[in-house]
């Protein structure tokens, strides 16, 4: 390093400029939020213009993608989890996922869903499980390292929330 570079820490965010690759607007420079801000643009009509992108949230996370493009290519199941209310979630686990791993797909489901509508408030993840199993054609879900195939669980299956009885 040099002594005209400043150290790597003393670098801010906010303070980092990227030049326009246009030669008509080379000498224009864009704050790191403004690029962001055309990345995002271009990522967004990429994504909306892909016949197998397209119906991804726009705000779209890696994980999200991965395992997207894992349903695609046979290497990953969708499943559709029941909830008592009407309401479903949607998630993607791998093809020798355990129900762990399918307990895991919810929360992070549950958990970006609610921060894209904006809801601030915070599930109790031990609450959950304590009080609801998982359930597949009538069989309980209890045994978190059991994979899901050994259920007879596959592409497209259909899971509910079922209420845990006392168990004395």
């Amino acid at each position: 390093m040099s002594d005209a570079e400043p150290p790597a820490e003393a670098v801010k965010t906010e303070d980092v400029n990227v030049p326009l690759p246009n030669d008509e607007e080379a000498d224009k420079v864009l704050s790191f939020q403004e690029a962001m801000a055309i990345a995002d643009e271009k990522i967004h009509a990429l994504i909306s213009n892909d016949p197998l992108l397209n119906n991804l949230h726009p705000e779209v996370t890696t994980d999200e993608l991965k395992s997207y493009l894992a349903l695609e290519h046979g290497q990953a199941m969708s499943l559709v989890v029941h909830k008592a209310d009407g309401d479903y979630y949607t998630v993607v686990v791998e093809q020798k996922a355990t129900v762990l791993d399918l307990k895991k797909a919810i929360r992070r489901h549950v958990t970006l869903r609610m921060a894209r509508k904006g809801v601030k408030r915070v599930l109790s993840w031990k609450y959950v499980w304590k009080t609801f199993w998982l359930s597949f054609d009538g069989e309980l879900l209890k045994d978190d390292k059991a994979l899901l195939r050994d259920f007879g669980i596959r592409n497209n299956s259909q899971l509910t929330f079922v209420k845990r009885l006392h168990e004395r």
